[in-house]
């Protein structure tokens, strides 16, 4: 059943976009590829102390916030010669992983995390924390392209003695490409705009706002452009920037999100306005 026919959907999201976009076709829809994020990982001389810091510190605990930074840290690692001493620093130590993909790149070296987070979102893993005694303790986050205030506050706030490391860094795609994407959702050329990271809503909506269309980018969005999140802490995001009407899976997969976009527009199609089907449709956190 092609339960996005004739829907015009646009993929904010640099990673995957082919992936995203064949799961469109295949509902039915229309994929417009619209990249609103770009990602940079620090090179060698840049990591290399922080590796090495994470090697002779030997902290007591290692937080891993995503899978790519793991990945990219474990490369610069090796790059470095440095492979089996990083990875016997973080075997050794407590794990604590936010994201199923982060425990996925652990699994692959044989390690699992002694915390995870309940829900994929920062606030989920402070959460399974609070069981844990910080007090005098070394800890090590490794961000995920953002700073992580909340988290390193309340870390300190116990206790701890952090250091962070950010393999890479969201920066934004050129301006063209913003003013594609904001063009497209004002002139509704198209019906939908997946974001996969908080960064891309962010980016779009600054780059809205120095033009002085901020406020109309915010009213399509309410009344004609359905905004779509890969998960919860990417429909935290988009709230939090003002957007009320997010359609958002209960697990963060690609293949979900669409599905969910699917069922709110069967919703609203039966009713004949936007609706909410079974609880799946996200109010306003």
């Amino acid at each position: 059943m092609k339960r996005l026919e004739g829907k015009r959907v646009a993929i904010t999201g640099p990673r995957k976009s082919e992936e995203l976009s064949k799961i469109v076709q295949n509902m039915g829809g229309i994929a417009l590829v619209r990249p609103a994020q770009g990602t940079v990982f620090l090179d060698e001389p840049e990591l290399g102390g922080g590796i090495s810091e994470w090697i002779r510190l030997k902290p007591e605990w290692s937080i891993l916030t995503t899978g790519m930074g793991l990945e990219a840290l474990i490369n610069t690692a090796q790059e470095m010669e440095l492979s089996e001493a990083f990875m016997e620093a973080i075997a050794r130590s407590n794990i604590a992983a936010r994201g199923y993909k982060t425990v996925n790149a652990l699994k692959k070296r044989g390690l699992a995390p002694l915390v995870r987070d309940d829900d994929g979102s920062t606030e989920g893993l402070i959460r399974q924390l609070e069981e844990h005694d910080f007090a005098g303790k070394n800890v090590i986050v490794q961000l995920h392209g953002d700073p992580a205030p909340r988290l390193v506050s309340w870390l300190e706030g116990r206790g701890a003695s952090v250091r962070t490391i950010l393999p890479y860094k969201h920066i934004a795609p050129p301006e063209e490409q913003l003013e594609q994407l904001l063009g497209d959702i004002l002139e509704r050329r198209v019906d939908a705009v997946t974001f996969t990271s908080g960064p891309q809503v962010r980016f779009l909506i600054r780059h809205a706002a120095e033009g002085g269309k901020e406020e109309a980018l915010r009213a399509s969005f309410e009344h004609e452009v359905v905004a779509v999140a890969v998960g919860k802490v990417t429909a935290q995001s988009i709230h939090e920037e003002g957007i009320a009407r997010v359609v958002a899976p209960k697990e963060e997969r690609m293949g979900s999100m669409m599905v969910e976009l699917a069922k709110y527009y069967a919703a609203s199609r039966s009713e004949n306005e936007p609706g909410i089907e079974d609880g799946e449709q996200k109010a306003p956190l």
